[in-house]
């Protein structure tokens, strides 16, 4: 399936802007080959995946029922193969003090098993349990926005995004991307969800990778194609 056929009867005026540019993008006649290229499909003898193509499923994944609702050594591990780093301190206190206590709180208190498509926004607003924990992240020396982000796009990997200063070049910088991207995902039936869908589909991704990582790495791939600069 080509990539600028994956989705049918969406309508351009009845999107955001954030859904008209990730309707562009993930419409490129390169999107199927790129994400093929990133999770190793394909490639030739001697070829590798990206490392990055293994955050998701790294060690069974995140959001298993059993550690869903704690960060484990295998998270701050996964997290490296998109190139961040927790610094030691904070990973010590994640798995050995306080501060995973009141992440484990907060993250019982996030569903794991729903598509950020089909959540109320509510649960990705700002003060919420999903938020509260973006932010105690981002409250440890050396954590900035990115990092706090993935470790979260780690352990609810259909629900929180991934959302770095590659994705913010490429779509820009809502107020709140979290709800921008649960709205643009929700607009026009719910049609840029169904277009990641298809694209999994197209490249012959197993369902195990999550619509949101479909498209982070469907942006992001085509961004560095561009060679776009990103501060």
């Amino acid at each position: 399936m080509a990539a600028s056929t994956a989705v049918s009867g969406v309508s351009d005026g009845a999107l955001s802007p954030l859904g008209r540019r990730l309707g562009a993008l993930l419409s490129s006649e390169r999107v199927v080959r790129d994400l093929r290229q990133y999770f190793g499909l394909g490639v030739p003898p001697g070829g590798m995946p990206f490392t990055g193509s293994r955050f998701e499923q790294l060690a069974g994944g995140g959001d298993r029922p059993e550690v869903a609702d704690r960060i484990t050594a295998e998270d701050l591990v996964a997290v490296q193969t998109l190139s961040v780093t927790v610094p030691a301190p904070v990973a010590l206190d994640i798995l050995e003090g306080p501060l995973g206590v009141r992440l484990s709180g907060l993250l019982q208190a996030i569903p794991r098993d729903i598509d950020m498509a089909d959540a109320d926004a509510l649960i990705v607003a700002d003060g919420s349990p999903a938020d509260q924990a973006w932010h105690l992240l981002c409250a440890q020396y050396g954590v900035n926005w990115v990092i706090a982000g993935k470790i979260l796009a780690r352990k609810r990997p259909r629900l929180l995004p991934i959302y770095d200063r590659v994705v913010r070049c490429a779509v820009g910088r809502p107020p709140s991307f979290w709800l921008a991207f649960h709205a643009a995902l929700r607009e026009d039936g719910a049609a840029l969800h169904r277009q990641l869908l298809e694209l999994r589909q197209a490249a012959g991704l197993p369902e195990t990778v999550s619509a949101l990582r479909v498209c982070d790495v469907a942006v992001w791939m085509n961004h560095r194609a561009l060679g776009h600069p990103c501060p």
